[in-house]
């Protein structure tokens, strides 16, 4: 049938506009494929799709108690906030409900019916490529999507929510095989329930009777007792019969399973390393183990409690601009934001937890938090006992830190640029592939201790990949003298390293930058002769080239750093690294492009052959088309990219067909 609708108005729009009735919609391809992956192939573990919802329905609690406290004239009860449990064992149904903040229904298409998130082609990768359901379970923390774990023990979900100042409901169901239906309600109480309609019973796996009484006792307890919300279920009470001949008395009673006590809030004696755990993972929405638990407590000043975890992945969104902060904020256990950005530098943005401040109002928000005394003073400590923390790690547990470094040491290395406080401190934690090894990360302090007799800097490459700066030109005479080199590959490698002075009174020096002297004192006297020598044979070709190639080099002069290659560029001490210019323009920063030096290796058969046509050839033409392949060639040995890729490829031909 087709349907006629009112100009400019579109079908999606008229059906939640009207409410005539469920609404057919296809999730997007990629939920589609997620979907199928979770369902047939991930979790070993189908009990912690519990946690998942609690942890929503704790968090929309959570967000209720603010938002009422912030808008006076939001008309909700928040007088018993609480989850609730409720199973029906005939229609083999699990709800889970709470009277939170509820959705709209854009929310719900946004967060239920789509996978929102960027990075969902990389989860499926890494789900397909995962060799066994744990590591699948920690790639789909990592993603965010544990909502979709549901599918795992339901044939359907229903979920109904309310948003709190709204009219109108909403209602998502799906069975998760490619589509969902939607609809508006007229009538239905502020908050969400998620009611799953349970797969058939296994009569061989009592492991998983979601209808059990016991089990979800026992799920509760082990995922969600430190929920500050309390979790209710109506269970059964039976009493016996008071007189002889009589029958039992059975009544319905709404317990609370959870002992709502703030882990942060205790000692560390009075919590177990598993109840540490599954806090982790409630305030993260995480499926790792964390790495380390830092539980912190402050008096005097400025009060307040911390429980922080470095977890032991990194999220998928590390690097995204979307992402949000780790640490929650609570002021008098009464939760504020979850995202508390102020509360940890952006390096360390990969720290999850919760702070809790004694002393900052509950009306505060992120403006008044960007100024706040107390708040730059509790992220100054939280700071320093994070890095002490990695500091202990490193020194006592090496395969741990080792498995921190490989997963944070990226965004680590941020703080070198920005937290000139703490930057002695990051240089002391930070390790860097080198030289030295093809397998293991070297620190700054195990470089300084290698150092060769007289060697007064610490030398560094930069590039793409480990195999690309190794075979630069500019490594030829580093290995030739057996001089250690730091392999830098991190986009961020080439802005700490002139933000940097020094490490252990050795400044940093990249082999590609400036002039370099490697020879010993003895050699030093015999190598500038020869070098004098050289530059009076090679004086002509050098001023010659320089003006044949004055719109590309700054300056054409012989290199001490090669020993095979024949050409390479080299910027000057302080100059920019094309790597850098590239980084800045793809960043819509305007930045002129800086002309380098050309080097020429004078003892290369190319160089010299140029050196003997240029005396005798003076004004052949190919003579400057030789200069300007020495120019690309030592432009590709280093990885950059070529102006005119065709010219240069007909150059060489002609070339190799010839002589120069």
């Amino acid at each position: 049938m087709q349907v006629l609708l009112p100009k400019g108005i579109d079908l999606n729009t008229y059906v939640g506009e009207q409410g005539t009735g469920p609404e057919q919609r296809e999730f997007q391809a990629e939920t589609r494929q997620l979907l199928d992956l979770m369902v047939h192939s991930i979790y070993s573990n189908k009990d912690s799709f519990l946690r998942e919802l609690v942890s929503n329905a704790s968090d929309a609690l959570d967000k209720l108690r603010l938002e009422a406290y912030q808008d006076k004239d939001l008309e909700v009860d928040t007088s018993d906030l609480h989850i609730e449990l409720d199973v029906d064992k005939g229609n083999r149904t699990l709800t889970i409900r709470d009277n939170g903040i509820g959705m709209t229904r854009d929310e719900v298409v946004e967060l239920i019916g789509t996978l929102a998130k960027s990075g969902t082609a990389e989860v499926r990768r890494k789900l397909k490529e995962a060799k066994d359901a744990a590591a699948s379970e920690e790639l789909i923390g990592q993603f965010g999507i544990g909502f979709y774990s549901t599918f795992m023990v339901a044939d359907k979900v229903t979920l109904t929510t309310r948003r709190a100042g709204q009219d109108q409901a909403t209602r998502w169901e799906s069975t998760g095989e490619g589509t969902y239906t939607i609809e508006t309600l007229d009538d239905a109480p502020v908050g969400t329930s998620v009611t799953l309609h349970l797969k058939p019973a296994d009569t061989d796996d009592h492991l998983h009777d979601y209808t059990s009484e016991s089990k979800l006792r026992e799920l509760v307890k082990h995922y969600s007792d430190f929920i500050a919300w309390p979790i209710r279920m109506d269970v059964e009470k039976t009493t016996p019969a008071t007189e002889e001949g009589g029958e039992e008395q059975v009544t319905i009673e709404t317990e609370t399973l959870n002992s709502m006590k703030a882990l942060w809030a205790k000692s560390k004696d009075e919590v177990t390393e598993d109840e540490y755990k599954e806090f982790y993972k409630h305030v993260a929405h995480a499926w790792d183990e964390p790495l380390e638990i830092i539980p912190m407590k402050a008096e005097g000043t400025f009060e307040y409690q911390a429980l922080l975890f470095i977890p032991s992945h990194a999220p998928f969104d590390l690097f995204m601009r979307e992402r949000q902060s780790g640490v929650h904020l609570y002021v008098k256990r009464v939760f504020i934001m979850d995202d508390c950005d102020q509360l940890m530098p952006e390096y360390l943005r990969f720290v999850k937890g919760v702070v809790d401040a004694q002393d900052l109002s509950l009306n505060v928000s992120r403006e008044i938090l960007q100024q706040d005394r107390q708040i730059r003073a509790i992220r100054r400590r939280l700071t320093k006992k994070v890095l002490s923390t990695i500091k202990d790690m490193k020194s006592t547990r090496p395969d741990d830190y080792r498995t921190f470094w490989t997963e944070f040491g990226t965004a680590m290395k941020e703080g070198l640029l920005a937290d000139t406080d703490n930057q002695e401190t990051l240089l002391s934690l930070s390790s860097f592939a080198s030289t030295n090894s093809e397998d293991e990360l070297t620190t700054l302090a195990d470089y300084v201790s290698r150092m060769k007799d007289g060697q007064e800097q610490i030398y560094y490459a930069t590039g793409e990949s480990r195999q690309l700066v190794e075979s630069s030109p500019h490594m030829e005479a580093f290995k030739a003298k057996g001089l250690e080199v730091l392999l830098l590959t991190d986009p961020v490698d080439e802005m700490w390293v002139g933000a940097v002075p020094e490490f252990d009174g050795k400044s940093f020096q990249s082999i590609s930058k400036g002039e370099v002297d490697l020879d010993t004192e003895e050699d030093k006297k015999a190598a500038e002769e020869e070098r004098t020598e050289k530059e009076k044979d090679f004086a002509d070709l050098l001023t010659w080239m320089s003006e044949a190639l004055q719109e590309q080099v700054k300056e054409v002069r012989l290199s001490s750093r090669l020993t095979t290659s024949a050409s390479c560029l080299v910027g000057d001490t302080f100059s920019m690294s094309p790597a850098l210019e590239r980084m800045y323009r793809a960043s819509g920063q305007p930045v002129p492009k800086t002309k380098r030096i050309l080097e020429l290796n004078p003892d290369h058969q190319l160089v010299s052959a140029l050196r003997t046509a240029q005396v005798d050839r003076a004004d052949d033409p190919r003579l400057a088309e030789t200069a300007e392949i020495l120019y690309d060639i030592a432009l590709l040995a280093e990885g950059g990219q070529l102006e005119d890729p065709a010219r240069f490829a007909t150059l060489l031909g002609d070339r190799l067909a010839g002589t120069v």
